[in-house]
């Protein structure tokens, strides 16, 4: 009962954040801290186990499916600088810090410290982007840096906790060898599944079982991975951008299921962890008994872990243009802006608490970097992610290839329309159709191949496709109402009512493109 209440609670904070224009992460952890003050409330803990097996693999599949693999590819140069190298770097440099600044601290454990929250979760920052408009190669790096950075991080996390508790010697060099064969096995291990998964659903023909068995795939690719010592994270998301990258070839049926299924995921996911983040942070704030010196401490190291991004960012960016040449012809010069909002989309999230909460208890220090893990996870939260959206619109840095991108697919839209209707001459020849039934097909494709170049005209007046698509849905409407009666007055049943209404459905989801 405690865990549907804090559903269904979760679910209604994140549809007002959404009512209302706000990020949803930022009022659950708010409002989550809030109500774990409440007397008689029980204590909440965010189990890793959870967290790494039924909520990173699915957040992780769905994002990689709605991803570009052709984008990712294009740019695998920055973003491995983001998902490795600054990672890496962010591991050492707020490790070092919290050495110093804590006091009693062991370096081993403050270098979990560091490499528990290396990782950022892109999760609000692209929500805002992709809202605001941020440039396509903006969205890119943030989306491809969070798919890649947790398997980096994690395997930082393992060595330094190794060290810390004296399971193995510290060592850089084999933290180096152990992240290289976890990364590449857990790519293979993605790869395999992703080409035996396709191939099975190309064999299926049914759209139902295609889906359930796509649900099953984040799940089954972390296991497997993890089962053989590779990274798990890495699996999920090849996996995961094979499947989209693919997606064309399989059913309708599929690709729409899949996309309001995983979407809905995503929600329920994200709201309950976010929320569990701000229940759990007075139980840990009292474990760890803070007093000035720690809190401000705190302050600090909070401080490194938003500084230790720019300056990663900026002058590798710039030192990798001016060390290879064959860069600067290739990439444009990256605008200062867009490396500003880039490097202020640093919030921390889920990952960083599972791992903090995988901590073994023997660890020295264990309970001060469980309460920096959450101070900085939440610090990040309130401070860059309330202050992202400013931030953008301040910086004016917005996406300029729309209309190019718009022309692009007027251009290709109308190389469509024109080769259905040069297959419909094809049929028309084969066989006996009515002129009436070749007539309203040819009408079909010429709307559809207009439609995008009407969106290259004038914004303020309504196109003709867009007043085409609002009388539509009007006449769906009215549709939909005649049938429902009829359904009520027993002269159809609500089989053939359920069938009907699905057709109208599809035809006003085409309508209703974003």
């Amino acid at each position: 009962m405690e865990l549907l209440l804090l559903l269904a609670g979760s679910l209604a904070v994140a549809a007002a954040a959404r009512k209302l224009d706000w990020p949803a992460p930022l009022l659950l952890v708010a409002i989550g801290l809030g109500v774990s003050y409440l007397p008689g409330l029980p204590d909440f803990h965010l189990d890793p186990e959870f967290v790494l097996v039924l909520v990173l693999p699915p957040l992780l599949y769905s994002a990689a499916l709605e991803s570009s693999y052709l984008d990712i590819k294009a740019k695998i140069r920055p973003i491995g600088m983001l998902a490795v190298g600054l990672v890496l770097f962010s591991t050492v440099v707020v490790g070092l810090v919290a050495h110093m600044i804590v006091p009693g601290l062991p370096l081993a454990s403050a270098l979990v410290l560091g490499a528990v929250v290396a990782p950022p979760d892109a999760v609000a920052a692209v929500a805002i982007g992709r809202r605001l408009g941020l440039p396509r190669r903006s969205m890119t790096l943030l989306t491809g840096e969070s798919l890649g950075n947790d398997a980096t991080a994690l395997t930082a996390f393992r060595v330094a906790l190794a060290a810390a508790t004296g399971m193995a010697a510290f060592s850089w060099v084999d933290g180096v060898v152990t992240l290289l064969i976890t990364s590449v096995g857990g790519i293979a291990i993605g790869l395999v599944l992703g080409v035996v998964v396709h191939a099975i659903r190309l064999r299926l023909g049914d759209g139902i079982l295609e889906s359930a068995l796509g649900m099953l795939v984040p799940f089954g690719a972390y296991l497997l991975a993890e089962e053989l010592h590779t990274s798990g994270v890495l699996a999920v998301v090849v996996a995961g951008l094979y499947l989209g990258h693919n997606a064309p070839a399989a059913g309708y049926s599929t690709r729409l299921q899949e996309t309001a299924v995983w979407r809905a995921v995503d929600v329920l996911l994200e709201s309950l962890v976010f929320a569990l983040i701000g229940l759990q942070l007075r139980s840990v704030i009292a474990e760890a008994h803070p007093d000035g010196a720690l809190l401000a401490a705190s302050g600090v190291v909070l401080l490194a872990v938003i500084v230790v991004r720019f300056a990663w960012i900026f002058p590798t960016t710039h030192l990798t243009r001016w060390l290879l040449p064959h860069i600067r012809k290739r990439e444009a010069r990256p605008d200062w802006r867009s490396l500003t909002v880039i490097s202020w989309a640093g919030m921390r999230g889920v990952v960083s608490l599972a791992a903090a909460a995988a901590i073994p208890e023997n660890m020295p220090g264990r309970d001060v970097v469980v309460l920096l893990t959450f101070v900085i996870t939440v610090g990040t939260l309130l401070i860059q992610g309330m202050t992202l959206p400013t931030l953008i619109r301040r910086l004016g840095v917005q996406s300029d290839d729309e209309q190019g991108r718009v022309l692009a697919e007027a251009q290709v839209q109308n190389t469509a329309a024109q080769a259905s209707v040069n297959r419909l001459d094809e049929l028309l020849d084969e066989g006996d159709i009515p002129e009436h039934l070749a007539e309203r097909l040819r009408a079909i494709a010429e709307h559809r191949g207009n439609a995008a170049w009407e969106r290259l005209g004038r914004q303020e007046m309504e196109s003709p496709a867009a007043a085409f698509r609002r009388l539509r849905r009007q006449m769906l409407d009215a549709e939909r109402v005649v049938f429902v009666q009829a359904r009520d007055r027993g002269e159809i049943d609500d089989e053939i009512l359920r069938r009907v209404q699905r057709e109208l459905d599809l035809e006003e989801a085409a309508l209703s493109r974003e």
